[in-house]
């Protein structure tokens, strides 16, 4: 378990290392890569040329320990044995002048007195014991650690240890000032490479940066939609290869735009005329209705007055008086199927005044209480086909609330803005499943669906059975088409 969980916290911990990573730019990146590869190999030459440098200069030193103690004791056998104690201080002077880092020599004789040395004020305590050699022995070296640093104390036998024995002390001081200056040396051209590398490393993202933080701009640009944008080509390298792919997707975008609004001007265009022509229809056969049969049929009424005044027969008259209410009935329909084929006020007074008189229709029809509420549509006429759309999407609406919903009330809200017109219609009838809306029970919810999607608008149903139903209606306003202050005709 513990295994696991530790591995499982070595998995956060990579996981949130790398998140880190991943957020800083490429200019550190690399920066701190190559920053990083230069201290490090700087510190670890530094380090490796120390230690090789520390032991090298630690092995001369023994070595010139060794060399001054043998000649030494060659060089004070005879004085020894003449018991010439002030040859041998000269010889110690002599050894100490010619060879600045010995810091002490000394001569034991052969009963173990120190018979010469070259300290001035007393001779240290310990000193003599602290190394020895035997006859048998070529030489014996020792490290001393002092409070002046450290000291190779080499013992060499003089005269085969007959005679006495010979001891030097050789300073390391001349090892670590070297070492301490090689080092700052190595640390001194660290340092420099570090920054020739940095200001290579800086301009070497800069290169490579710049161009792509060129392409994160433009291709913040063309999520704006401006497909305009080109990118500079840098060089024949794999960031010259993905400047050519954008360019190339910029243009295949500008393209897709292009031909997308060529195909929606042609659909507006279409749509526009499949309105108009909808309506042409709708206002001939109105005209019809009431040009033709309208007046046949008035002239059917004074047919049939002219032939009750004519016979003045009880039954005539009353079969006459029956016909004529039937005649005046249709006729009277004929009128209402003509205002809702094509209102004339639509044309003449707009929108506002078309759904006004409409709706009041609707009220005397129907004995259903309906609200309207048009709101930012005083003395505003939109364009025609928008209005249009509108009315027959309202009229639908209301025809459906009146025949299937069994509502006692009914709202309409049109709300005009900026760049958008929305109609709400609402009732509180007994609703229905709006998932079954595609059947044939439903062909005015589908007419109004056609209608908004031909003007690129959209239409949503919120209903549930026993629950009323509410109709949102969206169309998006052209920006191309300025809406009027003042209202105009349509033929």
């Amino acid at each position: 378990m513990n295994a696991k969980y530790a591995q499982h916290r070595l998995i956060i911990w990579f996981t949130r290392a790398w998140d880190v990573l991943g957020a800083v730019n490429i200019r550190a990146k690399i920066l701190g890569i190559v920053l990083g590869l230069v201290i490090l190999m700087g510190v670890a030459a530094t380090i490796e040329v120390r230690l090789l440098l520390e032991q090298t200069l630690t092995s001369q030193t023994y070595e010139r320990s060794v060399a001054i103690g043998r000649d030494l004791a060659a060089r004070a056998t005879d004085l020894v044995l003449m018991q010439d104690y002030y040859g041998l201080f000269r010889l110690l002077r002599d050894t100490q002048i010619n060879n600045p880092d010995v810091r002490y020599a000394f001569i034991i004789d052969s009963e173990g007195t120190i018979v010469a040395h070259t300290f001035g004020r007393g001779f240290p305590v310990g000193l003599r014991d602290a190394n020895t050699v035997t006859a048998q022995e070529h030489h014996r070296s020792i490290l001393l650690t002092t409070d002046e640093g450290d000291i190779w104390d080499t013992a060499v036998p003089i005269f085969d240890g007959r005679a006495g024995i010979a001891r030097v002390g050789l300073s390391l001081a001349a090892r670590e000032q070297t070492v301490t200056a090689v080092t700052g040396q190595l640390l001194l051209t660290t340092f420099m490479v570090a920054a020739i590398g940095i200001t290579a490393a800086a301009f070497l993202t800069w290169i490579l940066t710049r161009p792509i933080l060129q392409l994160v701009e433009l291709t913040k640009a063309v999520a704006q939609g401006d497909f305009s944008q080109r990118a500079r080509r840098w060089a024949d390298d794999e960031i010259g290869a993905l400047t050519d792919a954008f360019n190339a997707m910029s243009e295949a975008l500008a393209q897709a735009e292009r031909e997308r609004h060529e195909r929606e001007q042609m659909r507006t265009q279409y749509v526009a005329q499949i309105i108009t022509a909808q309506e042409e229809e709708r206002k001939r056969i109105a005209r019809e209705l009431h040009d033709s049969t309208s007046q046949a049929l008035t002239s059917l009424l004074v047919g049939l007055r002219s032939l009750a005044d004519r016979y003045r027969l009880p039954d005539l008259k009353q079969q006459v008086d029956d016909l004529r209410g039937i005649v005046g009935q249709v006729l009277n329909d004929l009128h209402v199927l003509a205002r809702q084929l094509r209102p004339s006020v639509l044309d003449d007074l707009g929108l506002a005044a078309a759904l006004q008189r409409y709706v009041a229709d609707c009220r005397a029809r129907s004995k259903l209480t309906i609200d309207l509420a048009l709101i930012g549509l005083d003395n505003v006429r939109l364009m025609p086909v928008v209005e249009t759309a509108l009315y027959r999407i309202v009229q639908e609406a209301l025809t459906n609330v009146i025949r299937h919903a069994h509502a006692t009330t009914a709202s309409v809200v049109i709300e005009r803005r900026s760049d958008r017109v929305r109609a709400i219609i609402e009732d509180d009838g007994c609703g229905f499943d709006p998932d079954t809306t595609h059947g044939d029970g439903h062909l005015g919810l589908n007419g109004i669906r056609e209608r908004a999607e031909l003007l690129n608008g959209q239409l949503i149903i919120e209903s549930a059975p026993g629950h009323g139903t509410t109709l949102y209606v969206e169309i998006p306003l052209p920006p191309t088409s300025e809406d009027c202050d003042e209202p105009h005709f349509t033929g």
